[in-house]
């Protein structure tokens, strides 16, 4: 596996970022960090589940959407993607772009990307395919081959909304400092009945509630914690002033965990905020591309005005 950015290691930033978080007011630990091995196969999981619309909506649209996509450039170039996820909408494009050089998987689960590469590779044998594994909402910094090629870069599963509006803006400005002549596809989840929103994120069957659940244990694993799971619930919570899914884990009682040999104190209903979803109408995301450095090109939704794919373009 080549490692051209600094990799994701147990360096002490996992540790700091948790602490850090633990320890604020109002206690929050970044979404990556549920996608060890475990939360990302629990999170494919997730994606099959009748409850949760937005992976098969998004391929729907991929779907019809993938042939306009194989005239950009970056078809016969490199296709980056930000996250090694559902094999099913990655061969999905390789499949439209027979001229395409590279595949440049970036995620921040090393295992879970050296499994979807090969399973590439196995696939599609004359493709050079090199993974990275990395944080990709740190700056990128160099790639490689990518300057010898046109790139497009796939940022599918409305990932993008996991970030706050300036994060998201960021991690947009990143990519396209690292990739200045690059177009992007990008799923977008759009706001909807409050009703569906909720199922999809805390489903009847409580995968998702296992996949939230799961950072404590990999806090207790790589941190030497003492989380008792029972002890925590899984909460989703619509807030619609800020139009975005919150995913919690919700104290049962007032209790004290030892985390990297510190000390927290829980009041009883006191949350930690693991996930935030935000859903965006067209306006709003069109704002939050341009202040990343990005042009809209073209969008495609579904029939219900569920979820959205664009095509952006470097400024």
């Amino acid at each position: 596996m080549t490692k051209h950015m600094s990799p994701v290691t147990q360096d002490g930033t996992f540790r700091s970022e948790i602490l850090n978080g633990l320890t604020m007011d109002r206690k929050v630990i970044s979404s990556k960090w549920l996608y060890d091995d475990v939360g990302s196969h629990l999170f494919e999981a997730i994606t099959e589940l009748d409850a949760y619309y937005p992976t098969r909506t998004e391929l729907s649209i991929l779907e019809r959407y993938v042939k306009q996509c194989s005239r950009l450039p970056g078809a016969r170039g490199a296709l980056v993607e930000l996250g090694s996820g559902s094999s099913r909408k990655t061969n999905l494009l390789l499949d439209a772009f027979p001229d395409l050089s590279v595949y440049m998987p970036i995620d921040i689960s090393a295992n879970h990307l050296k499994d979807a590469s090969e399973r590439v590779r196995r696939a599609y044998p004359s493709l050079a395919v090199i993974p990275v594994a990395a944080d990709f909402t740190q700056p990128l910094g160099k790639l490689p081959l990518l300057p010898e090629l046109p790139v497009l870069v796939f940022f599918p599963g409305s990932t993008i909304g996991n970030f706050e509006k300036s994060e998201a803006a960021e991690l947009l400005k990143n990519v396209r400092i690292a990739m200045p002549e690059a177009t992007m596809i990008v799923g977008v989840d759009r706001p909807k009945d409050e009703e569906i929103l909720i199922e999809a994120y805390d489903d009847p069957v409580g995968v998702t509630a296992a996949f939230n659940q799961n950072l404590l244990q990999r806090i207790n694993r790589e941190l030497g914690a003492t989380f008792d799971l029972a002890s925590f619930a899984h909460r989703a919570i619509w807030n619609a002033e800020e139009s975005r899914i919150e995913m919690h884990l919700e104290s049962l009682s007032a209790q004290s965990v030892s985390v990297g040999g510190q000390e927290i104190s829980f009041r009883k209903g006191e949350t930690i905020h693991t996930e935030n979803s935000h859903k965006y109408s067209e306006d709003a995301f069109t704002g939050i591309a341009n202040q990343g450095g990005w042009r809209v090109l073209d969008q495609d939704c579904d029939g219900h005005g569920w979820f959205s794919v664009y095509t952006l373009q470097a400024l």
